[in-house]
């Protein structure tokens, strides 16, 4: 490989892009289509994008415009997708790490509670190894309630419980039922299997990795994973009161439904806008405030080196307590006990910057092009770039050209936070001279 491909922050776009491709042509075989002849060029790469990204935004019906061989191939790139997302993640880490001096990483490891810096296969094999444990798990619940709850033959509930167990903990939201899960909107047996699930990829293997081995001792925790943890129970909960503040009376989403089955649909629905992608109520007959509060939690995200999108928990928090910092006049940003470094203030309002205009880019480009209005091509723009998978239904319905802006928000949106953050690190350096400084007027 040349020299200038090897730099970490090249890899990653390069080797989605190389998936990307791989599943167009896959999708585009007549194989992989129900129907007679093969997929569209533009329909395969739009569905191997959002798969292979784990977005899950559709031009098609899933259920009835694949065959059961384009639907392996749907599963096997969602799996490429999710658990070679966490591996590039930790390994940019590792090799992030590497860069520094012996005593600057062990300091590191100390503080984070890292796994040995040194222990590639060692990392990749736990991120494999809680993959496959939380899917199975999620699988086996969802196949039992198929098989005894809805008379599936056995076959049938084995592989829905298998598919919609690796879209939930990949966060890719794809669903072999033509209306998503409206269907079970009321029904705990499928819902919680999901959303645990989803709450889980959304934290992050380091965060999950930490929490196996200090779940009991809260204290001993790392920033990184208290940040996570908090933010990510106070994000959902946020959530959830909202759609139940929001959503309680409309007659076209959660009206209609029981108290048990709305506090179930919230559950949903306050989890899936941290980039999951599934929906239990139609979320086009949603008010303008739900959609706009679905905004903030799709562009927030979920945990770093996890399968979620967005510009991350710890991004959005770490801005938010420097904001703090700077209203009480603090010299430094603290977390408990621990200051911030600069160098990642830094990088965080840089990656919040970089998502908000990408989202702005998009939103413009969209605008221009359609004929829908500012709410609806908003929570396109943010779904694709966020890689969240949620939309109001007009998917389908937008001009090739914009199908093509949203196929790019999707593709920078995933690799472009962990591309950025990456570079970001592994091109710090320390200048041998200082400038005069001075203090321009600011507000």
């Amino acid at each position: 490989m040349p020299r200038a491909l090897r730099h970490p922050a090249r890899i990653v776009p390069i080797a989605f892009g190389i998936a990307v491709l791989i599943g167009t042509v896959l999708l585009a075989l007549p194989v992989s289509r129900a129907g007679p002849h093969g997929a569209p060029p533009l329909v395969a790469l739009f569905t191997a994008t959002s798969v292979v990204c784990v977005t899950g935004l559709a031009v098609v019906d899933t259920a009835t415009y694949w065959s059961p061989f384009g639907h392996v191939v749907l599963l096997v790139l969602m799996q490429i997708g999710g658990i070679g997302i966490m591996s590039l993640a930790s390994l940019l880490g590792l090799l992030t790490a590497r860069r520094l001096g012996l005593r600057s990483q062990l300091i590191a490891q100390a503080e984070t509670h890292s796994p040995a810096l040194g222990d590639v296969r060692g990392i990749l094999a736990r991120v494999a190894l809680w993959t496959v444990v939380v899917e199975a798990v999620t699988a086996v619940a969802l196949t039992l309630r198929f098989w005894l709850g809805y008379d599936y033959s056995f076959g049938k509930a084995a592989w829905y419980g298998v598919f919609h167990a690796l879209s939930a903990f990949t966060h890719t939201g794809y669903a072999l039922f033509p209306d998503s899960l409206v269907g079970f909107v009321g029904d705990w047996w499928i819902i919680l299997p999901i959303v645990a699930a989803v709450v889980v990829g959304s934290l992050g293997f380091p965060v999950i990795h930490e929490l196996t081995r200090e779940l009991g001792r809260p204290r001993s925790w790392s920033v990184h994973t208290k940040i996570t943890v908090y933010g990510s129970a106070f994000l959902l909960a946020f959530g959830v009161v909202m759609m139940l503040a929001f959503e309680w009376s409309n007659p076209n989403t959660f009206g209609p439904l029981g108290v048990s089955d709305k506090v179930v649909a919230a559950l949903l629905q306050g989890a899936t806008p941290r980039s999951a992608g599934f929906n239990s109520v139609d979320f086009g007959q949603m008010r303008t405030e739900t959609l706009f509060g679905t905004d903030a939690l799709m562009f927030i995200g979920g945990g770093s080196a996890g399968t979620a999108g967005g510009i991350k928990v710890t991004t959005f928090f770490l801005l938010a307590f420097v904001i703090l910092a700077e209203v009480r006049g603090d010299r430094e940003v603290t977390v408990g006990r621990r200051a911030i470094d600069e160098s990642t203030q830094r990088q965080a309002l840089t990656v919040a910057l970089l998502g908000v205009a990408l989202v702005a880019t998009g939103t413009v480009l969209l605008l221009a092009l359609t004929p829908y209005s500012l709410d609806r091509v908003l929570f396109e723009v943010i779904s694709a770039s966020a890689t969240a998978g949620l939309s109001t239904g007009i998917t389908a319905s937008l001009p090739a050209s914009a199908q093509v802006i949203l196929i790019v928000l999707m593709y920078v949106g995933r690799v472009g936070t962990i591309t950025a953050a990456s570079a970001l690190a592994l091109r710090q350096r320390q200048r041998l001279y200082s400038y005069p400084k001075e203090r321009p007027i600011v507000g």
